[in-house]
């Protein structure tokens, strides 16, 4: 007996018609016309049924506060790190926890059930650090949201930085971050990676650290990264964010970093909607797209995420929790437009993103948590083009969120009185 079956599924590795059984908020079986009864069941007709999308890089504290204090001009990086310095002041726990809130309310209605947000712990009152340990206590029951002590200003160039980023873990954030280009020098950048490294080896946590987000070809810190990742033994627990330097690097010393980064097993994420809003910016033209070498990367073996990052902060004002947005411009902006490529991207927002974070459960087996989402698609490729709409999307075995298929009607002679932009 169980609980739920989804009929007629096909699943993001191209099997089709499966039934999925869900007995106490885990899959149980998955396998073609399924025996036995369940009280609920869903009819997937077809369609595209996958593991949740998952975040990678995210910034739940500054998230929908567009305009505050006022908007981004010259749409840089540095002003809106300028921007966020004044309003940190006049923030208040209340209306960080709201903003938030608010902001997971979108991503369980996109599908989007697992997030890791770096939070600034650059403020004497770790007062984002507290609303959004707060937050992640309060939206457990259906959102996965994991916190990266991130030290904004600068581990070393920010007073009492280093205090303030111990203070955050001891108070239950999961990750080390940081951000060695933002330092005052080279040697600075170089150095905040080792102590940050060695304050998550002492420690037993991940790290996450925004990594030469720059236009210059001359900010390497990811291969100081790789060597402290060898020399602590963090292999596979440590991910470099944005990477957008590689971007604008010569082949000849890539043809040597990428290879470094391979051997420390390092995660990489990309965040295409705001990687190239915010790099080139002092270009006139040709103008650099900025965004890391997303299928080089893989192809080397790397495990690759592409992230949202920004929605309607002082770095981004667009933006709405669709992870498949995300995907839908990576695989632009990085030329993978091959089924491969299409379907890769699908997996940086999926799977590779929910290995990072090291969810525990994730996936389509027997076992794992029965977190799942039917797109209005029939394969990946199709739910990346149309953005497809998420019908359903169950936590632990529960329907949090549904919505209506998405049609348009048409009163034209001899055609159709209906399109769903879809091919089946």
């Amino acid at each position: 007996m169980f609980d739920l079956i989804l009929r007629r599924a096909t699943l993001p590795d191209g099997r089709t018609g499966v039934d999925i059984g869900i007995r106490g908020g885990r899959i149980a079986a998955v396998e073609p016309n399924l025996p036995g009864e369940a009280g609920p069941e869903i009819d997937a007709t077809g369609r595209l049924v996958t593991p949740p999308f998952v975040d990678a890089h995210f910034h739940m504290d500054s998230t929908l506060s567009y305009g505050m204090p006022r908007v981004n001009r010259s749409g840089t990086l540095l002003e809106g790190i300028a921007l966020w310095g004044e309003l940190k002041p006049t923030l208040a726990q209340e209306a960080i926890v709201e903003r938030a809130l608010a902001y997971c309310d979108w991503a369980v209605a996109r599908g989007l059930l697992a997030i890791r947000s770096h939070v600034d712990v650059c403020d004497p009152r770790l007062l984002a650090t507290e609303a959004l340990l707060e937050v992640k206590k309060r939206v457990a029951p259906y959102l996965d949201l994991q916190l990266v002590a991130f030290p904004q200003d600068g581990v070393l160039r920010s007073p009492g930085a280093e205090d303030l980023l111990r203070r955050a873990l001891d108070m239950g954030v999961d990750v080390v971050g940081g951000i060695p280009h933002f330092e005052r020098t080279m040697a600075d950048g170089a150095e905040s990676v080792r102590l940050l490294c060695e304050i998550a080896a002492e420690r037993g946590l991940l790290v996450d650290m925004h990594c030469d987000e720059t236009d210059d070809p001359l900010s390497r810190h990811v291969e100081t990264l790789a060597y402290e990742t060898q020399r602590l033994g963090l292999q596979g627990r440590v991910t470099g964010s944005h990477l957008t330097s590689m971007h604008s690097m010569d082949n000849y010393y890539v043809s040597k970093l990428i290879p470094l980064m391979a051997e420390a097993d390092l995660g990489v994420v990309s965040n295409p909607l705001i990687n190239i809003t915010l790099q080139g910016r002092h270009d006139t033209y040709p103008k650099r797209r900025g965004m890391t070498r997303v299928p080089e990367l893989m192809a080397a073996g790397l495990t690759v995420a592409l992230g949202h990052d920004c929605v309607m902060d002082p770095w981004y004002p667009l933006g709405s929790g669709d992870m498949l947005e995300v995907a839908h411009m990576g695989l632009h902006v990085a030329q993978m437009t091959g089924s491969d490529g299409i379907a890769a991207c699908f997996q940086a927002v999926t799977a590779n993103p929910a290995k990072l974070l090291h969810l525990e459960g994730y996936g389509l087996e027997p076992g794992c948590h029965a977190d799942l989402v039917v797109l209005q698609a029939g394969d990946p490729v199709e739910a990346v083009r149309t953005r497809a709409t998420r019908l359903f999307v169950l936590r632990r075995g529960k329907v949090v969120s549904r919505c209506a298929p998405v049609q348009a009607e048409l009163d034209l002679p001899g055609r159709p009185g209906a399109v769903t932009f879809t091919r089946s």
